[in-house]
């Protein structure tokens, strides 16, 4: 993360997140330190929320500790990798910033789309295999997304994700009267 006066969410969930996953590896900070590369100064002031972390230094961190990226940026008491929202580097502009939205654990294959679908238009997809799962980002206009497993559509704004299991019979609906565009991204 670069430096701000504005202090993200994700400092403080950084911090928690490293604490817990130290003290239950047992390990001590400056064998964690040693693991992941970093000064044991460095790790102090990470684990009070002190400073501003690189998102390289969280890979280091995430890999020391035997763990998924996600499992550092997201909030502690979220046990669903599944929709994380939380901005993990923000620039010297208010513009400039990432925000990891979902992870999920890919075992095999990991598919990227970029999706158009016209007014009225829909899209119907039989289950894939056990174990895929969907991450969608609307861009623009609004996703109607039916699943065969749950209760009702979703509807999913420009700006807004949703992830779920696609081992389920699925169907994109663009309801509205503009042009629908959105990221897949396909997991397994």
């Amino acid at each position: 993360m670069h430096n701000t006066n504005e202090r993200p969410d994700v400092l403080v969930h950084v911090a928690a997140n490293v604490r817990r996953l130290r003290q239950a590896a047992s390990l001590s900070q400056q064998a964690l330190a040693e693991r992941a590369g970093l000064s044991r100064r460095m790790l102090v002031n990470i684990e009070k929320g002190d400073v501003n972390v690189s998102l390289n230094t969280l890979d280091r961190l995430a890999e020391a500790l035997g763990v998924l990226f996600y499992a550092l940026v997201q909030p502690p008491d979220s046990e669903d990798s599944a929709r994380i929202d939380e901005v993990a580097w923000v620039g010297r502009s208010p513009q400039s910033r990432a925000r990891l939205l979902a992870s999920k654990p890919a075992r095999q294959e990991v598919e990227l789309w970029s999706w158009s679908l016209a007014p009225g238009e829909v899209y119907e997809s039989a289950a894939d295999d056990n174990g895929w799962h969907e991450m969608l980002v609307v861009i623009e206009g609004t996703l109607t997304l039916t699943l065969a497993l749950a209760t009702g559509d979703i509807v999913i704004a420009a700006g807004d994700f949703h992830v779920y299991p696609s081992d389920q019979p699925y169907r994109y609906r663009n309801d509205g009267a503009g042009t629908l565009r959105f990221i897949r991204n396909v997991v397994h």
